[in-house]
């Protein structure tokens, strides 16, 4: 149940954000969720769309540089402690977490993204547990 993430590369100029959502605005693509990391230069700004064939196509054709990621969209329990049982049960199975960020909440639970360092294995204990792990089609109409 993995879900495609596409990551997009940009310089750390003033702009080239709003020119991303500009592209992807005019090709008719949603944004579901998305996570910027930078540094001095560049950054990588992470998201989540509805249709990423036409993203990935629009982006290129305005000459960003595209990359694309297998993630996992997971229900986390909107309590106290939820977040804290996954992490607790994948660093139990010594699964680790490269990045996380959140999809959407919706008062009984959040849905976050998490990119983990073996995907199948973290998926495979998540749901063993009983914890809900999107479809990529379910994650696109969000």
């Amino acid at each position: 149940m993995r879900v495609e993430q596409i990551s997009i590369f940009l310089e750390n100029t003033g702009g080239r954000i709003a020119e991303v959502t500009t592209i992807l605005s005019s090709a008719k693509v949603n944004i579901r969720a998305l996570s910027l990391a930078d540094t001095t230069d560049f950054g990588v700004l992470r998201l989540i769309v509805d249709d990423n064939e036409t993203a990935e196509k629009a982006l290129k054709d305005h000459g960003f540089s595209v990359g694309k990621t297998s993630v996992a969209a997971v229900a986390v329990e909107d309590q106290p402690g939820g977040l804290n049982r996954i992490l607790v049960l994948l660093d139990e199975a010594k699964l680790n977490v490269e990045y996380m960020y959140t999809l959407q909440q919706t008062g009984e639970h959040a849905v976050m993204i998490f990119r983990f360092d073996n995907i199948d294995e973290a998926i495979k204990r998540l749901e063993a547990e009983g914890i809900r792990v999107y479809k990529a089609s379910e994650v696109a109409s969000l």
